[in-house]
């Protein structure tokens, strides 16, 4: 059988393409990072190289992440040469159906990664440029990571919405690399069980926040939904669900989103500087976050978690193959 492999490999009639990839997960949420066969980016922003990205070589994004080589929790991510000399490497995020501005859980495991690799940051700390800033990682001892995340902040408090189906809540709008609705005041039981009626309520808020034409602060659509109750049984301030775009719940507590969070509770005055607090996630798995005031007064949450190394690979992109870059729209038959 292997003379067989061999041969097949060695008599390639088709002009295949092949990527590697390093994959891991965070608290549950799987990584796939691409370390080798992407396209030439060529130089500009990481912003004009994930607009480059988009326009010209979406199907990294679609055979990546996709079925038949991915599923839709999967979050990708692709190695580029930093824009910023400071930086030790840059990274663009996507997944099942676009970009991401940001990614805390997919920069933990992006940690782990190039540490697997040898080549993380001098004394494990890593500055990583993104579309929306500069992030930095630092791998501790025991083998966690924390992330100093984007500026986060608070956009609107208490904003009443009517969810078709679900009737009135009461939530927040907020930036944490992503733009969320973080609700709070709701009549659903967040809990493992409970997830299909979960992910109903946050299509459905979803639904309304574009009917009322409720956007973030840049325009950017609000596409991460998040819903908060008290973390029974765990040992954590609250347990969260959140809903990603494209459809899928985030099996980590979601890096971006506890930022978010922070950047409320802090507002608030209900979470001072340095104080930590424990996010658990639909699984129960936890991040530990907490904010600092930089030097210009922006709000900088630091998120700490675990991410462990679970695959090293070469996708095979094959031409002939009707879904060689991934199940779209565009192949079902």
């Amino acid at each position: 059988m292997g003379t067989l492999v061999d041969e097949v490999v060695v008599g390639e009639a088709v002009d295949v393409r092949r990527l590697k990839v390093i994959d891991s997960h965070t608290g549950g949420e799987p990584t796939r990072i691409v370390i080798d066969g992407g396209p030439n980016l060529r130089s500009g922003s990481l912003a004009e190289r994930r607009d480059l990205l988009l326009e010209q070589h979406d199907w990294l994004r679609s055979s990546v992440v996709n079925e038949p080589r991915g599923s839709d929790a999967f979050v990708g991510g692709i190695l580029c040469e930093p824009a910023d000399a400071m930086c030790d490497v840059g990274v663009i995020y996507f997944n099942n159906t676009g970009y991401l501005n940001m990614c805390v859980h997919g920069t933990i495991g992006l940690a782990v990664s190039l540490a697997w690799l040898g080549r993380e940051g001098k004394d494990g700390l890593t500055r990583i440029e993104t579309p929306v800033g500069v992030v930095t990682s630092k791998r501790h001892v025991d083998g966690r990571v924390t992330v100093a995340n984007v500026p986060s902040y608070r956009s609107q408090k208490d904003l009443r919405l009517r969810v078709d189906g679900f009737g009135d809540v009461v939530a927040d709008i907020a930036w944490g690399g992503n733009w969320f609705l973080l609700v709070q005041e709701h009549s659903l039981e967040v809990s493992y069980a409970n997830i299909p009626n979960l992910t109903r309520f946050c299509q459905a808020a979803r639904d309304s926040l574009e009917r009322e034409g409720i956007y973030g602060d840049d325009g950017g659509e609000i596409d991460h939904i998040e819903v908060f109750a008290a973390a029974e049984g765990i040992d954590a301030d609250s347990r969260n669900f959140v809903l990603c775009p494209g459809g899928a719940y985030d099996r980590s507590p979601c890096g971006t989103g506890t930022s978010a969070k922070l950047a409320c509770l802090h507002e608030s005055g209900r979470l001072p500087e340095g104080k930590v607090w424990r996010q658990a996630s639909i699984l129960g798995s936890v991040f530990e976050g907490q904010v600092i005031r930089d030097g210009q007064g922006q709000l900088i949450p630091q998120i700490t978690g675990s991410a462990f190394v679970n695959g090293e690979s070469t996708l095979i992109l094959n031409p002939d193959d009707p879904f060689c870059d991934g199940i779209t729209p565009n192949t079902v038959f």
